[in-house]
């Protein structure tokens, strides 16, 4: 019986409020895909029908056209006033290959006594179609006309329909129907409650209605199960599942699916294998949707070459089975793998090429990942929202604004329903091509905002050295009820750092734990070197990297030693450039970094030693490469590059900007391009 407090006080509320009892059938609505026909299973045994032969030619019926004959003939000699005859006509308009909902709808209401069958294979009828809501209006009819009630089999049906909807305030209104007809009894009717509540987010409803509840079956168990694994709580779902065992509930494949689920949302790559070998051990059916859940959970633990073998057994395999092999690929860096199951692939879908365009942005491939939306666009698939947020993030890494401002005025042209996900990609975007005015003028337009989005302008503007607008902006997410997380943080800290903004800080970093419980990681404390450091607190700042309780890393010896370099602090620089000589004793920037400090302090036995270990060791200076964008391309430099057409154009232009600059006059303390050059060149 569904007889917890919770749920019941919720639906006797609906139906005693006389403003809610009148349905909500203008919310929102989802896609869903056409109808796949069920053969009818039609009584020819039945008395009646033996009797009428105008009955039997249902079953041979294939047009409407056809259907209204016998209609019309039923009509004529009565039989449309029997209910078995009417409502195999219903059942005809709403279930048979010519369906037509609408004149289903028609004869419904103009029957004079209906029964319950005939409303049931309407709302079945609109449930399976892509108007689902409409399955809901229906049962409203049903009540407002009256001569007919519904029974345990109108609810199941009901209630699945606001599940598919998500559709709470609906599922708890019929519920309060349930219970006050007595339905709750009923296994069937109990199961779509469990099912409605999990579809609509309501697990601990879901869960007391189970707890409490004497009419469960493997179904009533599959439902939460699932529930807890959609729901992205897998430790849930598999302690459920523990439960079930000890009630001895044997699984079966929709068990299955859950669990392996929940495996991959956990990385746990024993336990999907033992749930693998139970499914072959119980003689368990590999559907699609198990063999699905199976490459996935392989494919997302790293296990590509288990979920190929399942991929290369499938002999029905899906839109998901191919996208979810593509995405596996991708996502470990197999790029080419990827890219011959994507050519490959029957149905040309958004998603798998979505999945290729973040494998190239995930490898720092941003060109690459454009260069996918462009073959998108060449084969006429749509891209859609996901995209759109791939191709802006290639855009960030390559610093590509013009590509960026196109794919900008693209979304404002095709993409109709955009999203904070896109807003914020966009703002992100802007930030770090250089443009914050922009940046700040799409933060503003946006009409929702989370706190990605307030993170990525803060770290914005603090790029951009707007350190006080950044606080500001901080301070204002705070004051909106929204919780910064560790990378906003960072961006804090950051301008902090580029404002020398000591005491604020120093306030900030202490806030992390105790005003917000986050944990700083490295990156924060390499924030904190740095400031402390540039401003000259060279002794606190080496105090805090000991005082860590994790280890630091070469980000953080480097903002010291940097720090060192500047205010000339030999002897605290010696310390920190060779904690970085045993973090990555093959960089070599370390090495010519120390070669200069010691240089600028007039060491040069230091200098040469600095010098010797770097040949010794085998270090090569790593060529330097810049890009730029010209004309919408992207083009890259590397350092003594000859290979490009315009080379000799672009080093006398070099070389004439270093003129100028040594004539202009270099800033007290600062090298000028020249100097770096040759640095450079010494250690090449």
């Amino acid at each position: 019986m569904i007889s917890f407090t919770i749920i019941c006080s919720k639906s006797q509320r609906l139906l005693q409020n006389p403003i809610l009892v009148p349905f909500s059938f203008l919310l929102h609505t989802r896609s869903f895909p056409p109808h796949k026909q069920k053969p009818i299973n039609w009584n020819t045994t039945h008395t009646l029908v033996q009797s009428n032969p105008l009955l039997s030619l249902l079953e041979n019926s294939n047009s409407i056209s056809h259907l209204k004959q016998i209609q019309a003939r039923m009509t004529i000699t009565g039989l449309i006033s029997d209910p078995f005859a009417s409502s195999r006509l219903v059942a005809f308009c709403a279930l048979s290959e010519s369906r037509n909902l609408d004149y289903c709808t028609k004869i419904l209401l103009s029957l004079e006594n209906p029964n319950v069958f005939s409303w049931n294979v309407a709302i079945r009828g609109y449930l399976e179609s892509e108007s689902p809501r409409e399955a809901l209006a229906l049962y409203k009819r049903m009540f407002r006309d009256g001569g007919s009630w519904p029974d345990n089999y109108t609810y199941p049906l009901l209630l699945k329909v606001c599940a598919n909807l998500q559709e709470k305030l609906m599922g708890l209104k019929l519920l309060g129907h349930v219970l006050k007809l007595g339905f709750d009894a009923d296994v069937f009717v109990h199961n779509a409650v469990i099912h409605m509540l999990v579809s609509c987010g309501e697990l601990r409803d879901a869960c007391k209605a189970f707890d409490e509840s004497r009419v469960r079956d493997l179904v009533s168990w599959n439902s939460l199960i699932n529930g807890y694994a959609r729901a992205g709580l897998a430790h849930e779902a598999l302690r459920l599942f523990q439960e079930m065992e000890d009630d001895r509930v044997k699984p079966d494949e929709v068990t299955m699916v859950g669990l392996v689920s929940s495996c991959a949302q956990l990385g746990d790559l024993d336990k999907g294998r033992e749930f693998h070998r139970t499914i072959r051990v119980n003689g368990l059916s590999l559907t699609v949707p198990l063999a699905n859940a199976l490459m996935d959970m392989y494919a997302k633990c790293g296990h590509l070459e288990a979920a190929q073998e399942l991929f290369s057994e499938m002999t029905n395999k899906t839109v998901v089975s191919w996208t979810t092999m593509i995405v596996g690929y991708a996502k470990f860096g197999f790029l080419e793998a990827a890219w011959k199951l994507l050519y490959e692939m029957p149905e040309n879908n958004v998603v798998p090429w979505n999945a290729m365009i973040s494998g190239y942005v995930q490898a720092k491939c941003g060109k690459e990942a454009l260069a996918v939306f462009h073959e998108m666009q060449a084969r006429n698939i749509r891209p859609d929202e996901i995209t759109m947020v791939g191709c802006l993030s290639a855009c960030s890494q390559l610093g590509a604004l013009d590509i960026g401002i196109w794919i900008h005025r693209y979304i404002e042209k095709h993409i109709v329903s955009s999203n904070v996900a896109l807003g914020t990609a966009l703002v992100d975007m802007y930030s770090k091509c250089g443009n914050i005015k922009k940046a700040l003028q799409v933060f503003q337009e946006m009409p929702g905002r989370n706190s990605v989005t307030w993170t990525a302008i803060i770290c914005g503007l603090a790029v951009h050295g707007h350190a006080s607008d950044a606080i500001f902006y901080f301070e204002k997410m705070i004051d909106t009820g929204l919780m910064p997380d560790e990378i906003t943080f960072i961006g804090v800290l950051s301008a902090c750092c580029h404002g020398g903004l000591i005491e604020e800080g120093r306030k900030y970093f202490s806030q992390m734990r105790s005003k917000f419980n986050l944990c700083p990681n490295c990156k924060h404390y390499s924030c904190m070197v740095d400031l402390l450091g540039r401003a000259g607190l060279l002794v606190e700042a080496e105090e805090l990297i000991m005082s860590m309780p994790i280890k630091a890393d070469a980000v953080i010896w480097g903002a010291l030693f940097f720090a060192c370099r500047i205010h000339k602090n030999v002897v605290m620089g010696e310390r920190a450039a060779f904690k970085l000589f045993e973090l990555d004793p093959h960089d070599s920037g370390n090495y010519i970094l120390l070669a200069s400090m010691y240089g600028e302090a007039n060491m040069w036995e230091g200098a040469e030693k600095a010098r010797k270990m770097m040949r010794e060791k085998g270090v090569e200076k790593t060529p330097g490469c810049s890009s730029i964008e010209v004309n919408g391309i992207v083009c890259e430099f590397t350092v003594r590059d000859n290979m490009h057409p315009h080379s000799r154009q672009i080093y006398d232009c070099s070389f004439q900007l270093t003129r100028e600059i040594e004539m202009v006059g270099s800033v007290r303390g600062v090298r000028t391009f020249r100097d770096y050059f040759f640095v450079g060149a010494e250690f090449g």
